[in-house]
């Protein structure tokens, strides 16, 4: 079944029911199934055609969902981005996607037209949250697009292999990677994710995750595929203000990346069982420590804790169940229900257990391929019964039940606050400061945020540089995300033989568990 296929059917049998609340916006089955609707109708009129990409760059909030399902009853793709991205990345995404339409709001305006200035590609631009007397130019105000009275066209597509997603992803080499996910490869992977959490239709999930995230957007879809509620906020800048928003709301599931559960589980006057109605919580992205794990467990009681893992090639890879989470706290479980996950050895053999290989990923929910780069795609990606295989990159081990243990990553990605940040692309953005001679990015753990980054750096002769000044020229140019959180002078940086620079173990550390889910 098609993603919007799902909603079309909790819209008819859950109309009036609540299906997402976002800031001021409360929106039923009935309205998110209408307005959906008159984007598509927007769209199409437009000139989208189906397998046309979309791109979004949208905060979290009614639009980005409304978008989601417009897109994809129009026939196209929709390709969700950090609202933070920088212009040149942006450009280099509309270039390689060929997208003819940007979804954005009034903040990312300028980023947005100086992205489009850089390319190209002339996409149409509709700008949400615009004031109504704004002169937009050659934009269109989203608000005028869902707001018609016109009735809506309304077209129905079949065809389950078709993308249904194109989120980005940061190789070894600092270039985004488009990740194709068909409308299939979704419904597998939420599907498996509703079966093992149990959701239902009396649902209410609290979400802060992006949703230009894998992690994200998979809230948004299960809750539409089990007629839940989902509560979209913006971010988890103010722990306490979720925490009573999780009250408020009677929230019955809460995702969340460890960063945040270090944060709750620091707040000294909590009260063990203080969200009585809170059934799960859920934890991907990256390893969650097991002290936190077990503070996670003491302040929520009757709250089933699932640690899980998983690649935006899939989504979601493996699951361990709460009663586990105590005996086994460095594992990330087995493979969610309906694929396999397992470890290979340098043959391609599975792995004995305790041996280090690479983990390996069967099942419908392994992605399409690589958008553009066939030659990735093969690498990755050999077709199996049911599915595909992925080749994760990723060194696991098995215990002796089977159970999985993340060991480390072949690459050298760096996983700060949820996200993979390439070293790679935050040095370009360091060497083109005047007056840094050589430049290394390491990821230096943190109990926090898993890993921070810290940049080294030799500077030209008679140069004179503060660690504030190279770190607001990191903010000008990279993510949030991306920029800094230190900076190391050295006199020198260590290279190979092959002249390359290269960090060893004590200048930087890495983190023993976990990756993009």
């Amino acid at each position: 079944m098609r993603i919007e296929a799902r909603l079309r059917d909790s819209a008819r049998r859950f109309g009036t029911k609540t299906a997402l609340i976002a800031g001021d916006a409360r929106l039923t089955y009935a309205e998110l199934d209408m307005l959906s609707d008159r984007l598509a109708t927007s769209l199409a009129r437009g000139g989208v055609k189906p397998g046309d990409r979309v791109l979004m760059v949208l905060d979290n909030g009614h639009q980005a969902v409304i978008s989601f399902f417009g897109i994809w009853k129009a026939g196209a793709v929709p390709c969700p981005l950090y609202p933070s991205i920088k212009a040149e990345k942006l450009s280099g995404i509309l270039t390689s996607t060929g997208a003819s339409v940007i979804i954005t709001q009034t903040r990312q305006r300028m980023t947005v037209d100086a992205a489009v200035s850089m390319s190209a590609a002339r996409p149409l631009v509709i700008v949400a949250q615009a004031d109504a007397g704004n002169d937009l130019g050659r934009a269109l105000r989203f608000e005028d697009l869902i707001g018609s009275e016109v009735p809506a066209a309304s077209r129905t597509f079949e065809n389950s292999e078709a993308l249904a997603l194109l989120l980005h992803t940061s190789g070894s080499t600092g270039q985004p990677k488009g990740v194709m996910l068909t409308h299939a490869n979704v419904e597998a992977a939420c599907g498996a994710i509703v079966a093992y959490l149990g959701n239902t239709a009396d649902d209410i999930v609290l979400s802060v995750l992006p949703l230009s995230f894998g992690y994200g957007i998979t809230q948004v879809v299960t809750m539409v595929m089990t007629g839940g509620t989902l509560v979209l906020e913006k971010s988890f800048a103010f722990p306490r203000k979720i925490l009573e928003r999780l009250a408020e709301v009677k929230a019955t599931g809460f995702p969340l990346v460890p960063p945040m559960a270090a944060l709750i589980t620091g707040i000294k006057d909590l009260e063990p069982g203080f969200l009585p109605h809170l059934r799960t919580i859920t934890s991907a992205a990256a390893a969650m420590p097991p002290a936190i794990a077990e503070r996670l467990q003491q302040l929520f009681p009757d709250t089933r804790l699932f640690l899980m893992y998983g690649q935006t090639e899939c989504l979601r890879a493996t699951y361990l169940p709460p009663e586990e989470v105590s005996r086994r706290p460095l594992s990330v479980g087995r493979a969610i229900p309906g694929t396999r996950a397992f470890v290979i050895d340098e043959d391609g053999r599975p792995a004995p257990a305790g041996t280090i290989g690479e983990l390996v990923i069967e099942g419908p929910h392994v992605m399409a391929g690589y958008w553009g780069n066939a030659l990735t795609s093969v690498r990755a990606l050999s077709p199996v019964a049911g599915g595909r295989r992925l080749h994760t990159g990723d060194l696991f081990r098995t215990d002796a039940d089977g159970f999985l243990y993340f060991i480390s990553r072949r690459d050298d990605i760096i996983k700060t606050r949820g996200e993979k940040v390439s070293p790679q692309e935050v040095e370009r953005a360091l060497y083109a400061l005047p007056g840094i001679r050589e430049a290394a990015v390491g990821g230096i753990d943190d109990p926090i945020f898993g890993q921070v980054i810290r940049a080294y750096v030799v500077l030209e002769d008679g140069v004179t540089l503060t660690e504030r000044e190279i770190i607001r020229h990191c903010a000008q140019l990279l993510e949030d995300y991306m920029v800094p959180k230190s900076v190391e002078f050295r006199d020198a940086l260590p290279r190979t033989a092959t002249g390359k620079i290269r960090l060893g173990a004590d200048e930087t550390n890495t983190a023993t568990q976990g990756n993009v889910a």
